[in-house]
């Protein structure tokens, strides 16, 4: 940091950075609470920021925990004793639980109770060892079978030293879960291999057996977090191995902040839908309150599968289900950089260094650090090497490429053929370009220490990464940060998650087309000086900057603000309806109204057996069959009137309920029949229909472009629907017909055009079901002769936004922040009746004198029904004025609005689905027929 502070520049730091914390906590009048996401993550970068400044001028000359201190078990910066008591005057670290496949020590047993510990090697190691801003723990694998408690238990008390908790996993879960299903399975399929054949996957069976371990696996590894989680902590769910694992902690604590990071690329939706399991594991990573990938194209890919398989909707923020946000964003992983300059400065090092200098003296030096596996593509990049070399006799003998391929796997077959083939491309290059006191390619089958690899990234003048699919590859950042001397030119994959970051300073190529990375190989040998300090620098600074803490500390810190987002969001979300007190009003009162949509209300849930993804089945909207008997229980009681209140057409609603004893109204409530009468209208005088051909060819056009779209033509609306078209160009039509739309046929004209999720509706200004309500009251008090007023309303429905000012209806004011429900009042000619609810005691029925809005008169005579006869006119004209407004005497508490699956909504209460209406319907008719 430069210059070492004085206690009085500390003591000044610490002042400000209480002051930061303390002036945004609640409470504190004088505290500015951020009010937007953007906002408290920058007052959170602040408090880092301050964090750290603090943290290294307490710690000044100071040694951080190494690899080889974090297996001894120091877990602090050494010659702190004296500086402790500021050190704690810091707010309380966050306790955070990584919970990854493998923990950072494998064990190794010398005895009954004895355990070695060895330090893993892999990148999210290497990322989090250097993260010292949280209290972390890790929960994980230890790489070996522990059959005995005796054992279980001595590694346990290990382990616990090193901040690590065990899963202990037998070997045939390991067998299923580890190199089954995520290495035979997720692991080709993420890196775009595709599934196994025939020949590494038999049958279905074995298939299924090696999900099912997956998911015991994670159970078993949620187990674990669940019996050392505490209130508060933060648990980090890492890689494609745990992707059920956010199901299973959500569903032990709905209130656990619980992030899940991607370390490997996400494919595009089109390779991932080929899974079988495809739905299952997203719909539990989805649980998880923050998602996490290294580059922006991954997180992009994640979403469309949502939207594409699940039927979801995307946000910029994320994925969208019933008003639950996942949030999905991009963290690009970093290293610990000032570990590997520090590192270089190492006498051990300076050895090495000082050796490979003299060892290849008059060469330029080529490197590649690979783990040995498909994806890493060394064969292409031993080829494109050998390409230079024919191509460029003149530098045969001023070149070597040095590789390190790290053996992974080698008891599988695949990957045994890819160590004879790269040895045989090695030999053949070797034996053609090599003499007898040098080769040009020295290939090693090993991996290196830590001091040997920094040394030989110091002395290397090109590092060649040329991964066929790679999530990010740290190997290109660990090169970087050792070159600050020698700056060094890189070579790096376009399909690595590196080249989004360092793309700028590399060299970027396409590891397939040999001939570009030859060409490469020679620009980068033969580039000036400046240039390749520019190039550099560039990186250089990047490297620095996004550190491997930065990275786990910004996941985190957007990981809390999730958290504060999804409370904000839920205090706009109604509760769960009340079922008991529901029933307990019901059976109280004298009067009862039902008010009950049709469409996702009382039909079978869509994600049933034999109905997702059939757009015929669906198309047939049919009365759940276990409210059939229900149905009849509760029209058959006297005190009980039901209304199916639906945009569906008349026909349909005649299908499913003409055998009840209830009232129907259809098309928004702009059609009313008893099922024992006939249709009438209850459509306003002025309501023109001159605009419906025009909207019609449009509807067509679009519906002819739009493969699995469809449209409907009632009397009162036209509606376009485009669930089952492939969702991004569903959404690309629906812009363009709602500009045509805007600027065409209805500009002029007194029509509304309602968006549904995945739906454009024209209807004219004024049919909604709120506005047609009061009149359907008022001709089921004239028809019924009804004395009592009604004292209990009970509507439920998975209502357009437009629609759902039939909720308001019954309020005793519109509520201001649904700016849809308050433009589409605004615009009706009908507005909405005074209040009818007293939080109270019941009020007398409302007095003849009293002022109502006096209901409009309606059409005599209407249109022809589908089948060509004429129905009744309506009785509107002979009923007084006052009895549709006046037929309501309702307490506040005995008015129960609900929404089903639709959490952002104006009724008072939600239901998730319609088997959730069953159950209710069924515990009132029960109810109903004891009392």
């Amino acid at each position: 940091m430069g210059k070492v502070k004085s206690s009085e520049d500390i003591d000044i730091l610490q002042k400000n950075l209480v002051e930061l914390q303390t002036s945004h906590m609640p409470g504190n009048k004088y505290s500015y609470i951020p009010s937007t996401r953007l906002e408290r993550l920058l007052r959170e970068r602040e408090l880092r920021k301050l964090n750290k400044e603090v943290d290294q001028c307490l710690t000044d000359g100071d040694n951080w925990s190494s690899e080889e201190e974090f297996l001894q078990g120091v877990a602090v910066p050494r010659g702190l004793s004296d500086r402790c008591e500021r050190q704690e005057r810091r707010l309380p670290k966050q306790r955070l639980l990584v919970v990854a496949n493998r923990l950072p020590v494998s064990a190794v047993r010398r005895g009954e109770d004895s355990w070695a510990l060895e330090i893993s090697v892999g990148g999210l190691v290497s990322a989090l060892l250097g993260v010292n801003e949280f209290e972390a723990r890790w929960i994980g694998w230890a790489g070996v079978n522990v059959p005995d408690e005796i054992g279980q238990r001595t590694l346990t008390w290990a382990l616990a030293e090193k901040r690590c908790i065990p899963v202990f996993l037998d070997e045939e879960v390991v067998h299923q879960y580890y190199n089954g299903y995520c290495n035979n399975i997720l692991w080709p399929l993420f890196h775009y291999l595709g599934l196994p054949q025939e020949d590494r996957l038999a049958t279905t069976r074995s298939f299924q057996s090696q999900f099912d371990a997956y998911k015991k696996a994670n159970q078993m590894f949620a187990d674990v977090v669940n019996e050392h989680y505490q209130e508060g902590d933060i648990v980090w769910c890492h890689d494609y191995h745990l992707m059920f694992l956010p199901k299973c902690l959500k569903e032990y604590n709905s209130k656990m902040k619980v992030g899940w990071f991607l370390h490997t690329p996400f494919p595009s939706s089109e390779i991932h839908r080929t899974l079988p399991s495809r739905s299952e594991l997203l719909r539990s990573v989805l649980a998880a309150d923050l998602v996490g990938f290294h580059t922006y194209d991954y997180a992009r890919h994640f979403v469309s599968a949502c939207t594409r398989i699940l039927g979801l909707e995307g946000t910029p923020d994320g994925v969208e289900d019933q008003g639950k946000l996942t949030r999905v964003a991009a963290f690009p992983i970093g290293i610990d950089s000032d570990r590997f300059i520090r590192a270089l400065e190492l006498p051990q090092v300076q050895d090495h260094i000082k050796e490979l200098k003299e060892r290849f003296a008059g060469r330029k030096v080529m490197l590649g650090v690979d783990r040995l596996d498909m994806i890493k593509g060394i064969p292409q990049k031993i080829l494109a090497f050998e390409k230079f070399l024919e191509e460029n006799g003149d530098w045969r003998d001023k070149v070597v490429l040095l590789q390190i391929a790290v053996p992974t796997r080698t008891d599988v077959p695949e990957y045994q053929k890819l160590t004879c083939q790269v040895h045989e491309i090695v030999g053949r290059i070797n034996g053609r370009f090599g003499t007898l006191t040098t080769v040009p390619i020295h290939h090693l089958d090993r991996s290196l220490d830590f001091h040997a690899l920094c040394a030989l990234y110091a002395v290397t003048d090109v590092a060649l990464v040329t991964s066929l699919r790679d999530g990010m590859n740290l190997v290109s950042y660990e090169f970087v940060a050792c070159q600050d001397s020698k700056k060094g030119v890189l070579i790096l994959s376009e399909f690595a998650g590196a080249a989004q970051s360092l793309g700028a300073g590399a060299i970027l190529v396409n590891p397939w087309n040999i001939t570009e990375v030859s060409a490469s190989i020679g620009y980068a040998l033969n580039m000036p000086a400046d240039e390749r300090e520019k190039r550099h620098n560039h990186n250089f600074m990047h490297v620095t900057t996004h550190t491997s803490q930065e990275w786990a500390e910004t996941f985190v810190s957007e990981l809390n603000d999730t958290i504060v987002e999804a409370q904000l969001r839920i205090r706009q979300i109604p509760p769960l309806l009340p079922s008991k007190v529901a029933i307990e009003r019901y059976l109280q009162s004298n009067n009862r109204l039902l008010i009950l949509g049709f469409n996702a209300t009382l039909t079978q849930p869509l994600d049933a057996p034999g109905r997702r993804g059939d757009q015929l089945k669906e198309l047939e909207l049919k009365l759940h069959p276990d409210l059939k008997e229900t149905l009849k229980k509760l029209c058959d009681d006297p005190k009980t009137t039901i209304i199916i209140l639906s945009g569906s057409d008349r026909t349909l609603l005649d299908e499913n309920f003409g055998e009840y004893n209830m009232w129907l109204a259809a098309e928004h409530g702009m059609f009313l029949r008893l099922t024992k009468g006939d249709w009438m209208t209850t459509m306003p005088e002025n309501l023109h229909m001159d605009w419906v051909d025009s909207v019609k060819h449009v509807f067509e056009y679009f519906t002819e472009r739009t493969p699995r779209s469809h449209f409907e033509l009632r009397d009162t609306s036209l509606s376009w629907n485009y669930k089952y078209a492939d969702v991004e160009f569903g959404r690309l039509q629906a812009r363009d017909m709602l500009q045509h739309l805007w600027t065409g046929p209805i500009s002029n004209s007194s029509l509304d055009v309602i968006q549904g999720a995945r739906s454009v509706e024209v209807r004219a200004v004024g049919v909604t079901k709120g506005a047609a309500i009061d009149r359907i009251l008022g001709e089921i008090v004239h028809n019924k002769g009804m004395k009592a007023p009604i004292d209990y309303v009970l509507c439920i429905g998975h209502f357009l936004a437009k629609d759902e000012d039939i909720y308001t209806f019954f309020e005793p004011e519109l509520r201001p922040e649904p700016a849809a429900v308050a433009r589409a009042n605004m615009v009706s000619p009908i507005k909405s009746p005074k209040s009818k609810l007293s939080s109270g005691k019941s009020r007398p029925r409302a007095s003849p004198n009293k002022p109502h809005r006096p209901l409009l008169t309606l059409e005599k005579r209407i249109s022809n029904h589908g089948n060509g006869t004429s129905r009744q006119p309506n009785r509107f004209d002979s009923m007084s004025v006052h009895e549709g407004s006046s037929v309501l005497d309702l307490r506040g508490d005995n008015y129960f609005s609900c929404a089903v699956g639709r959490k952002r909504s104006n009724a008072r209460y939600l239901l998730g689905s319609s088997t959730d209406v069953v159950t209710l319907l069924k515990e009132l008719a029960e109810a109903s027929s004891l009392s």
